[in-house]
């Protein structure tokens, strides 16, 4: 059976801004010019890919695969079309997947605070869903986008009917004054919500601000945005440093993730897509580069082993003396196998008639969750990533 059309079948989004220069001379200058432009425009179709994503969960969420009272309020327009049983499975397994990693995260550190740093989070729910299910967690949450989609996201945040869901399930009300936007639309300032010991903060920021040499780092600092770097962390990027070159991305991950004294607990969760040299593969890049989405890591990174590797050199697995943690990956397809309960899947199979069971396979192998953690074993907060060890863990060969 061919390969179907990858590009509509997924939800590839995240994202990072854009990237300024000087150039010397007038035919410098114009280079200078015309580069910059074709990179706006690229940047332009990554954070469209945000739509896809939000219209790819609605759609789950109406077909019944999940509960996210949320999803319509951040979707503009609020409608969209049912997408392919095979895509509305795909988005369940993927938020299903995180989700846990997630949850076993806030349980085992119910008695202290702990924060989540989501990068290119768009138009995701995630926070609002979390405190609807933990009232009375304390939780810090922090999430980077292009200043477009975090005035979009803000634009939406902004209507009655999602103040009157915030209000009712997770107790939050709306700033009275609202974040500042700039003629273009851009954010100027973190958009805050607070409530008690939980806050959430949108950072319309350009990550690669944050690895760009010819910038002064200082001026971005994470104490600056209000990250806490004294609290268990985790990091989140679903679909977000795929976009940028390997350095870039790994730059990203090491600013991030050194940061944290190593007393600290600290955490990746990344989700992307893998094994681009088999046939399936190879369409799915052709198929998504026809669309302009280029996928800059997907082959520095192509593979379950390649994806715990990279974990590693960023300080996240097994380590010497005092120091514990883990890396370890796996595909959707094995995670809807193993991490699922039947009941769950007898619930999910019935939700539509699925007749491209190869093609959903084909699929879900070529898409996986990576996560990393560590810890210092005579850390006050025991054990903060324990039950991440329990999860089943995906052999390579499989």
């Amino acid at each position: 059976m061919s390969a179907p059309q990858i590009p509509n079948l997924h939800t590839l989004r995240r994202g990072v801004g854009r990237r300024g220069g000087r150039g010397r001379g007038v035919a410098s200058g114009v280079a200078e010019s015309n580069n910059e432009t074709n990179q706006t425009r690229k940047d332009a179709i990554v954070q469209s890919t945000d739509t896809d994503a939000a219209t790819s969960r609605l759609s789950a969420v109406e077909a019944g695969y999940l509960d996210d009272p949320f999803a319509k309020l951040l979707t503009h327009g609020g409608n969209v079309d049912r997408r392919l049983p095979l895509m509305n499975r795909g988005t369940y397994v993927r938020t299903v997947a995180i989700d846990r990693l997630v949850d076993e995260f806030l349980r085992s550190t119910r008695k202290c605070a702990r924060q989540i740093i989501s990068l290119g989070a768009g138009s995701d729910s995630r926070f609002f869903r979390l405190k609807t299910k933990y009232p009375d967690i304390c939780l810090s949450y922090h999430e980077f986008d292009f200043p477009t989609n975090t005035a979009a996201k803000i634009h939406q945040m902004q209507t009655p009917s999602f103040a009157h869901s915030l209000k009712g399930l997770c107790n939050m009300d709306l700033p009275s004054s609202s974040t500042s936007l700039s003629n273009d639309g851009a954010q100027n300032d973190s958009f805050q919500l607070q409530a008690d010991s939980c806050h959430y903060h949108l950072h319309p920021l350009d990550l690669r601000t944050l690895t760009n040499p010819k910038r002064n780092q200082d001026q971005i600092n994470l104490s600056g945005l209000g990250i806490s770097l004294d609290v268990p962390t985790l990091l989140l990027s679903e679909c977000c440093l795929i976009y940028l070159p390997p350095e870039d991305a790994d730059s990203v991950l090491s600013y991030f993730t050194s940061a944290f004294h190593p007393a600290i607990p600290v955490a990746v969760v990344i989700y992307e897509p893998i094994r681009p040299h088999d046939a399936f593969g190879r369409t799915m890049v052709s198929n998504l580069t026809a669309r302009g989405i280029h996928l800059q890591t997907l082959h520095a990174h192509d593979s379950l082993a390649a994806q715990k590797e990279r974990l590693g050199k960023h300080g996240l697995g097994s380590m010497a003396g005092k120091e514990t943690g883990g890396a370890e990956a796996a595909d959707i397809d094995f995670i809807w196998q193993t991490w699922i309960e039947e009941a769950e899947k007898g619930r999910v199979e019935g939700l539509e008639w699925m007749d491209e069971v190869e093609e959903w396979r084909l699929l879900a192998r070529h898409y996986c969750v990576a996560w990393g953690w560590r810890e210092t074993s005579d850390n006050v907060i025991d054990s903060v990533f324990e039950p991440w060890a329990q999860l089943p863990m995906q052999d390579e060969g499989a």
